[in-house]
């Protein structure tokens, strides 16, 4: 568990990056803080916010909880195509939810056993399942396990920040904002975090 004094050590380490640095004074005390769902809830939440605002995905995931009863594969699995696409699922994010379901439930110690993964071994593990790319698997290890040294490169407001502070005529690419956020290790999770509020203010 990430405490206070991490997120100290965080800001004054990112405080010395002479772009980022006025920017984290700025805007304080990160507030990232792991999320206390089960890991089976965290991957369907992910499925569910993939594209849409957080408030949307918050709403539709409530819709999807009342229609499955209780969020566990076997309730899941049991859900009626028509019940969760009047939640508001789309026919391809059913289908990741389904194969989340399947994985799960074939392979009973999978859940348990990511916690225990490095961040690499951990984005392997979770991208195998259809429909959960690198972006989802970086907020479960951002909001989900609070591990802070993970650099979502294709999130399009991370780079969007970048791109404007670092005056760049197109938007970073993954290479690219590896190299820039080089400077910001091992506290690039927070970092991404100062780029969103950065992002948010604009």
């Amino acid at each position: 568990m990430k405490t206070p004094a991490h997120f100290l050590k965080a800001s004054k380490h990112l405080r010395s990056d002479p772009v980022l640095g006025p920017h984290v004074l700025k805007h304080g005390h990160c507030t990232i803080a792991p999320k206390s769902e089960d890991p089976f809830t965290m991957l369907v939440r992910c499925v569910v916010s993939q594209q849409i605002s957080t408030k949307a995905a918050n709403s539709i995931y409530a819709k999807l909880l009342t229609a499955v009863t209780r969020m566990t594969p076997k309730h899941l699995s049991a859900a009626t195509e028509e019940a969760i696409r009047a939640a508001g699922i789309s026919g391809p994010k059913q289908k990741s939810l389904r194969a989340i379901a399947e994985q799960v439930t074939l392979n009973p110690g999978f859940l348990k056993t990511l916690p225990t993964l490095d961040d690499d071994a951990f984005r392997a593990a979770v991208t195998a399942i259809k429909g959960i790319g690198p972006w989802s698997a970086d907020m479960m290890l951002m909001f989900g396990y609070g591990r802070l040294d993970v650099l979502p490169v294709g999130d399009f407001g991370i780079r969007a920040a970048v791109k404007d502070l670092y005056a760049m005529s197109d938007l970073p690419t993954p290479l690219q904002l590896t190299a820039i956020a080089e400077p910001w290790r091992p506290f690039r999770s927070v970092a991404s975090w100062y780029l969103w509020r950065i992002r948010d203010t604009k």
